[in-house]
């Protein structure tokens, strides 16, 4: 059952590949007629050898003319075999590199698409192997299938069309022994397949943890787990050595196998050529001929089973690319969705159930109804479910029951685009994409005028660091702000949102990372900025969340307790518990 599920998942691979070479089928036409033209003329050199050794009888009898003429030929149709083969390989080129670019192309929008949960079930590093290991490594085997397979097959036609023209039988005792490669090739394509799809996911695995040990470098230091990570990457790697070592050991035993039947057609021709040309049945020149033949003949077989080894590891990453590529997209907007403009900023939250996991509960039974202009501030322990709030908000997540309404209008009904463009997200964890200052600034208003721009740094406060770097705001910031603080990362995203000023806000621990002095310059920034605007904030410093108009205090995915800063104190319940635990110890 396991191999033929294999099989079966290879013709479906296959099957995918042969729809993404279709649109590119001019290519492949002229691919093939050029391979085509190549292997005549390569097999019509023999001929023409055969010729000048016939002409040549013995010692003083050469006919010189003939043969000059003859060799006159031989220059033309290697010339043209030359240009024609340069034809088919350029054709190769464009349509494996076109396939590849489609592929990379569709992998990269399913990305942009997908739910946000299989991000978060799967590890950056593993999905990044498959757009670009994977595809590199199908990307190989489908040119080395494109070069090498179409020659083979024609040559391999081509010689037994040749050879039957000179002798039958002799080329009866070729196709005799030839089944002898066609099941060897077949009995390593089986192997290789599962091994190479082995080896491909094997690799994923060690990109996944290399990429996470690279980027959280500090940590694994800070907490001398470098043993342990070692530890852990020496178990991938001899892992993927084995899997490697399997997969390599199969595909190299195919040339000498397939050599090995290759010399016994060799062989065979040479007898049997050897006993007809001594009972006068072929001339001296014709027995050439066909050696060279059987030569021709019997290379391709080793090249068609490498072809094979190779399509067997193509198809093992294909199928990993394609996985990808077919995997469910989030929810798409409805065709009559509603494009929200014009946002005051009421949000209703009604009888809202959502769990990341079906069997664990998280938020259940959730009311809130929020005027325009009001700010909500959303406190409680770890885990309570106040940043899965926000994610339903913003609709990354969508809710199992009841609904969250913006306007009046439920965000399932609204597009995703005119929802979150109404809403400017100041997150804990800052992200910066490689570029310029001015490039991240203006993430979510390109058309910004320099003066805006400024105006929108001054007011976060960022402006005074910004131009003491290099180049100001032309300044080139590495990947994710690498060579800026995370203080001064986590400004450059508040002046992202200070540019936009959308009716809507969420602030999800926005200055941890501030210090002190600037922090109380922030919030009065904020505060201006929150004027007029629907605002949830997510704090875990309670000091910073007193002027919010409601706070919704949260335990266990439900609200326990909501009013006022005041209110609340002298409730004397769970947010008063909170809220007085962070000052104790202080007062010693």
């Amino acid at each position: 059952m396991a191999k033929s599920g294999n099989g079966s998942r290879q013709k479906g691979t296959l099957r995918k590949v042969l729809r993404y070479i279709k649109k590119y089928w001019v290519y492949l036409v002229l691919s093939i007629v050029m391979a085509a033209l190549t292997v005549t003329l390569t097999l019509y050199l023999p001929i023409l050898t055969g010729r000048v050794i016939d002409l040549i009888v013995r010692k003083g009898e050469v006919d010189f003319d003939g043969v000059f003429a003859i060799l006159r030929q031989m220059a033309v149709v290697i010339g043209i075999t030359a240009a024609a083969q340069w034809v088919m390989n350029i054709c190769n080129n464009k349509m494996t590199y076109r396939i590849v670019q489609d592929i990379r192309d569709e992998a990269f929008k399913r990305i942009e698409i997908l739910p946000l949960k299989y991000i978060d079930e799967h590890s950056y590093g593993e999905v990044v192997s498959r757009v670009i290991a994977d595809v590199d490594q199908f990307a190989d085997g489908l040119l080395m299938g494109f070069t090498q397979f179409f020659t083979g097959v024609i040559t391999i036609l081509g010689t037994l069309g040749f050879m039957l023209s000179v002798n039958v039988g002799i080329t009866g005792v070729v196709v005799l022994i030839t089944p002898l490669s066609f099941l060897v090739a077949a009995f390593i394509a089986r192997k290789t397949f599962v091994m190479f799809r082995a080896q491909s996911e094997t690799r994923g695995e060690q990109t996944a943890l290399i990429e996470e040990m690279i980027g959280n470098q500090k940590v694994v230091q800070a907490f001398s787990h470098e043993d342990e990570a070692l530890e852990e990457f020496d178990e991938i790697n001899g892992r993927l050595e084995k899997c490697s070592l399997k997969a390599i050991f199969y595909s190299s035993i195919t040339n000498p196998s397939t050599r090995f039947v290759n010399n016994l057609v060799y062989a065979g021709v040479a007898v049997a050529g050897a006993v007809f040309a001594i009972r006068g049945g072929i001339s001296v020149g014709q027995l050439s001929c066909f050696l060279s033949y059987a030569n021709q003949y019997t290379k391709p077989f080793n090249e068609i089973s490498g072809v094979v080894t190779e399509l067997q590891n193509a198809l093992a990453c294909a199928a990993r690319i394609f996985a990808l590529i077919e995997e469910e997209p989030q929810i798409p907007d409805k065709d009559n969705a509603v494009c929200l403009g014009d946002v005051e900023g009421s949000v209703d939250l009604a009888h809202v159930d959502f769990s990341y996991m079906p069997d664990k509960k998280l938020i259940t039974d959730f009311n809130l109804s929020v005027r325009p202009g009001q700010r909500v501030a959303i406190v409680g322990p770890t885990g309570c479910g106040k940043t899965t709030v926000i994610n339903l908000l913003m609709r990354f997540y969508d809710v199992n029951a009841g609904s969250i309404r913006v306007e009046g209008h439920d965000i399932r009904d609204v597009t995703r685009k005119s929802l979150r463009a109404n809403y400017g997200m100041v997150l804990q964890e800052t992200w910066l994409k490689g570029g310029t200052v001015r490039d991240n600034i203006v993430m979510g208003k390109p058309e910004a005028t320099e003066e805006e721009i400024i105006a929108a740094a001054k007011a976060s406060h960022a402006h005074s660091f910004i131009k003491r770097l290099p180049d100001g705001y032309d300044t080139i910031i590495a990947e994710d702000g690498g060579n800026l603080s995370q203080g001064q990362k986590q400004l450059l995203c508040i002046t992202r949102v200070m540019l936009c000023l959308p009716p809507m806000l969420i602030l999800d621990e926005a200055t941890s990372s501030i210090d002190t002095r600037t922090e109380i310059r922030i919030q009065k920034a904020f505060a201006a900025m929150m004027e007029g605007r629907t605002s949830f904030i997510v704090a875990h410093r309670l000091s910073t969340i007193r002027e919010a108009d409601v706070i919704l205090v949260m335990k266990d995915g439900n609200i326990i307790e909501q009013g006022d800063h005041e209110t609340l104190l002298k409730q004397n319940g769970f947010y008063a518990t909170l809220y007085n635990s962070q000052f104790v110890g202080y007062s010693a």
